[in-house]
């Protein structure tokens, strides 16, 4: 499964490119909100980083604008991947990026329905959010089952990718279904490496050792 980072933050984007575990880049103008630098500015910085797939998100809701906005980010670097918003509006879009040769990711997607629909347009990506079924008391794993269910018996190339990401179990959970990728904040990747006996063992090891040589 394929490791993207949800922010727009270049110093989190580096750290996790450094661990060698990082395949992608999902972000959005919110995200970028939180940063100094203008949206369009932080998503150069970041496909000089990144040399996979960076999702940027268009902001339009009408089919002319997305297409015209979607043409615009890819002129900022060739990993550009464009989100498009799950609509009827959006399904347009896709199909009209996708001749165009403009690869998409349909974000926004909360039901099997949906990704359907995206997968017969063109996606390149879904992007489920099951963070947000979860906030709600609907369980957002078995959207992920779904999806790859359906995709599996079509044989579709969109890929499913995992986002809303909130805890490690979700990406465990999501790899165990066998979802393409998993989209997630820094803080998840940082928190997938931590195990308390890997800190409880490092401790005894460093101890053990002070205490082996402590009169050498």
């Amino acid at each position: 499964m394929k490791f993207f980072i949800d922010t727009a933050n270049i110093e989190e984007i580096k750290d996790a490119v450094l661990m060698g575990v990082l395949d992608g880049v999902t972000t959005n103008p919110s995200l970028a909100a939180k940063e100094s630098a203008p949206y369009r500015d932080l998503l150069k910085e970041i496909c000089k980083v990144v040399s996979g797939p960076v999702s940027a998100e268009v902001l339009a809701t009408d089919f002319e604008g997305m297409v015209k906005e979607a043409n615009e980010l890819v002129e900022i670097a060739d990993n550009i991947v464009v989100k498009i918003p799950t609509i009827s509006e959006g399904l347009k879009a896709i199909k009209a990026l996708n001749q165009q040769g403009i690869m998409t990711n349909a974000t926004l997607v909360f039901s099997p329905s949906q990704a359907l629909l995206v997968a017969k347009a063109g996606a390149s990506y879904v992007s489920p959010f099951i963070g947000r079924l979860d906030d709600i008391s609907s369980l957002g794993m078995d959207l992920i089952q779904n999806i790859v269910t359906i995709y599996n018996n079509y044989n579709f190339n969109t890929e499913v990718l995992v986002a809303s990401v909130r805890h490690p179990m979700h990406v465990v959970e999501a790899a165990l279904i066998g979802a393409d990728v998993c989209t997630m904040p820094y803080k998840v990747i940082k928190n997938l490496i931590k195990h308390p006996l890997t800190d409880i063992g490092l401790k005894k090891f460093i101890a053990d050792y002070k205490k082996a040589n402590k009169d050498k």
